[in-house]
């Protein structure tokens, strides 16, 4: 019930449609409904009793009848359609909007695989139930009310046949639907499988054919999609037994309805019209349970797309802005004060432990340590994309729980290792740092993060197409172009996370260089296995398995600190990581 009142809410400025779509399919009933009484007259008194007038008169009426059920069915799906659709698009609208709000946290709880499927698939199956629910559940069980009534009113003895015959298919019908739901349950996960196997396929297609790898990859697919093969196979294998079960019971009908009703022709208890009445009725009913049979198997495997799309729709946000929010970051100081972090909660395995770090606003800082030290958590917590579980992070003074998310994320620019670029030109990927950035602005940014040498030399120069991904251009383009996006958004805080691995020594220096001179109030984060990376930064922080075994200048932790100490040496004696000439990446 929790599931479907989620859902509705987003019927919104399609409840006219919803609402207009049965009423179209009640009148279209009513209209078929009468139309067998008006055969039973034409035969009985046209027919039988030879008035010409009578037939051509209930022949009229019925041309009528028959243009308005037609009307009537027309209009009953271009209002279905439009319901249906319009659900199905505010359902993937809402959902998408209210990803955008996840945390990391609620991020880590869906596989980008699930939540794809839940977008597409799910939606899907939800849009052509709603539009099955709003015609044929609404048709079929008026028309079978309505024939029955008309039955019994002409006949109830052979009316009776019909009501058990009902009462029969209800009852396999309402077994069958519990015994499948539990297999499209299981459905919807094999799909987050496949697709899961799509996309890493797809987004990794190069490492594939590197490796030579592609049978591995064909095999991997058709297990997954195999699995969603068995599944459905059972899921159908139950449901087929409905129609022969179907068929079986119209046949049955028929020639109960012609057996009895020709004994009562014999007898004068009815007339040669009421038994084509009937047996029009007859059809009608079994049609109609024929009806809700389909809508019965497309709910059955709605269902479990209904409440993987209700989950997501009532994901809440484990961040979420105070009552009264800041949204002034006064500088670039940022402060942690016993600070222990677990990215699950109540888990007691700390990530972060005992962090005590105080960076003054403009400094540069840099940040080195280990696989799995913890450097990129640490400054995860700095823009608030997690919460931390003891202590608190400051920034420009205030405790960042204290600030609109928006406001202070818009003053903690990222350059990630593996950064992202979106489909697009170069400029509508630099204007992610300032949406309104001239083009000046962007090609200064440029020449800062040594990125407009090759950009120059692209025959579109910044109106260049990245492909999705950015898989047209090197790592070391890649990563400078989002320098320059970052340094276009001249935040308070720039984190730089291992954001020049890929391009040489020579040209990171030059990058350190520029940003130092021109955004020189602004907190440089720089994380890197690289010393000649931290060597001139004011200080260094030095991390260990989750805790700070140092922060000092990097002079001084070259006297003081083992681990600094070890790196440096390891580094300088094998005469650096790259080539110290200079060149493109």
């Amino acid at each position: 019930m929790e599931t479907i009142k989620t859902l509705s809410k987003q019927i919104k400025e399609f409840k006219k449609d919803s609402i207009l779509t049965p009423v179209f399919m009640i009148l279209e009933v009513v209209v078929e409904t009468l139309i067998p009484l008006l055969m039973a007259s034409i035969v009985d008194k046209g027919v039988n009793g030879r008035d010409l007038n009578h037939i051509y008169m209930v022949g009229g009426v019925m041309l009528l009848l028959a243009l308005c059920g037609l009307f009537a069915g027309v209009m009953g799906g271009r209002f279905g359609a439009s319901a249906s659709t319009g659900f199905a698009r505010n359902l993937r609208r809402a959902m998408f909007e209210n990803i955008q709000t996840f945390s990391f946290s609620n991020i880590d709880k869906y596989s980008t695989s699930g939540l794809v499927t839940r977008l597409t698939t799910d939606v899907t199956n939800i849009q052509m139930a709603y539009q099955m629910i709003l015609r044929m559940f609404v048709r079929a069980p008026f028309s079978m009310i309505c024939a029955m009534t008309l039955a019994f009113i002409i006949n109830a003895r052979i009316a009776t046949i019909y009501l058990i015959a009902v009462i029969f298919l209800g009852i396999v019908m309402t077994f069958m639907m519990m015994k499948t739901t539990k297999f499209f349950q299981m459905v919807f996960k094999k799909y987050d499988a496949l697709n899961e196997s799509v996309e890493e396929n797809v987004s990794a297609i190069r490492v594939v054919k590197a490796y030579v790898r592609e049978d591995y990859e064909d095999s991997k697919f058709l297990k997954a999609a195999d699995n969603i093969y068995r599944l459905f196979v059972k899921a159908e294998g139950n449901i087929v037994v409905i129609m022969p079960l179907m068929m079986g019971t119209v046949y049955t009908c028929i020639l109960l309805i012609s057996w009895f009703g020709a004994h009562m022709i014999i007898s004068n208890e009815l007339t040669t019209g009421q038994l084509m009445s009937l047996l029009a009725y007859c059809m009608n009913i079994l049609m109609s349970l024929m009806m809700v049979a389909m809508v019965f198997v497309m709910v059955t495997m709605s269902t479990a797309s209904a409440r993987r799309i209700a989950e997501v729709l009532n994901e809440k946000s484990s961040l979420t802005n105070p009552e009264k929010p800041v949204y002034e970051v006064a500088d670039g100081s940022i402060d942690f004060s016993d600070v222990d972090f677990s990215y699950k909660e109540d888990s007691g395995a700390f990530v972060l432990k005992d962090i005590d770090l105080h960076i003054k606003s403009g400094e540069t800082i840099g940040i080195i340590g280990g696989t799995g030290s913890a450097k990129s958590s640490l400054v995860n917590l700095i823009s608030r994309l997690y919460d931390v579980s003891r202590g608190e992070v400051m920034v420009g003074g205030r405790n960042v729980k204290e600030y609109d998310l928006d406001s202070l994320r818009s003053q903690v620019a990222v350059v990630l290792q593996n950064n992202v670029l979106f489909s697009g030109t170069i400029l509508d990927n630099l204007r992610w740092g300032k949406k309104d950035a001239t083009e000046e602005e962007c090609e200064e940014a440029c020449r800062l993060a040594c990125a407009d040498d090759f950009i120059e030399q692209f025959p579109d120069k910044y109106m260049t197409h990245i492909e999705q991904g950015g898989t047209n251009v090197s790592g070391g383009q890649k990563q400078r172009l989002c320098i320059a996006r970052a340094i276009l958004k001249r935040p308070k805080i720039l984190i730089l996370d291992d954001s020049t691995s890929a391009v040489d020594t020579a040209t990171d220096a030059r990058i350190r260089a520029s940003m130092k001179s021109v955004i020189p109030g602004t907190t440089k984060l720089i994380i890197t296995q690289r010393i000649a990376s931290v060597e001139n930064a004011d200080r260094v922080i030095v991390m260990d398995d989750g805790r700070v075994s140092g922060f000092d200048t990097p002079a001084a932790l070259l006297e003081n600190n083992e681990i600094y100490r070890e790196v440096y040496m390891t580094q300088k004696s094998g005469g650096g990581d790259f080539d110290m000439k200079g060149g493109q990446s």
